[in-house]
């Protein structure tokens, strides 16, 4: 920016400006200082605010310091949180670790999914009925089979529809592969 522009900015974005100069901060957006207002303008809103249930509660009709003083003491409260002491984490550190972890019985390595949950496992399933709706020429095994039992016919006997026609689909799946063109 030019030394002229500096007049133009507001006391506050100077004093914003100022702070980041003192922090060593030397590089940044020019956004940074309107965000920097932004966050410093709604805190002193909600301190305020604060501020004024407090003062309504005591029963005063101005604000003074200690009702500022109890809105800064409650949201640093509610905002952060201070880390339990040392000794507090080194007992909770001690008693988590007496208990082993358990072994390892995938042995090294990754382990993976099952194989039903992965990319390349088949997810669907072909239903293919035993019934042919063509009859089923005999082969010379079947011939022979033939001539050794006379009452055996061509047509397939009741029994045996009554199976085909009881009997579940068989499923069959198998992965997708390209045809070549």
């Amino acid at each position: 920016m030019a030394e002229g522009g500096e007049e133009d900015i507001p006391r506050d974005a100077k004093i914003v400006k100022t702070l980041l100069k003192s922090m060593g901060v030397e590089d940044y957006e020019p956004r940074v200082i309107h965000q920097f207002l932004e966050f410093w303008y709604r805190y002193v809103v909600d301190v305020l605010t604060d501020s004024h249930v407090y003062s309504e509660h005591a029963g005063k009709t101005v604000i003074d310091s200690d009702d500022v003083k109890l809105a800064i003491q409650s949201k640093v409260n509610f905002s952060f949180s201070q880390p339990p002491p040392r000794e507090v984490l080194l007992e909770l550190a001690r008693n988590r670790n007496k208990i082993p972890l358990p072994k390892s019985a995938i042995g090294p390595g990754i382990p993976l999914p099952p194989e039903q949950d992965t990319l390349i496992f088949p997810n669907y399933q072909l239903a293919i009925s035993k019934k042919r709706s063509q009859p089923v020429e005999e082969t010379e095994e079947d011939e022979e089979a033939g001539e050794q039992n006379p009452t055996r016919d061509t047509n397939p006997s009741q029994e045996q529809r009554a199976e085909t026609s009881q009997g579940t689909p068989q499923r069959v799946s198998f992965p997708l592969v390209k045809r070549p063109r």
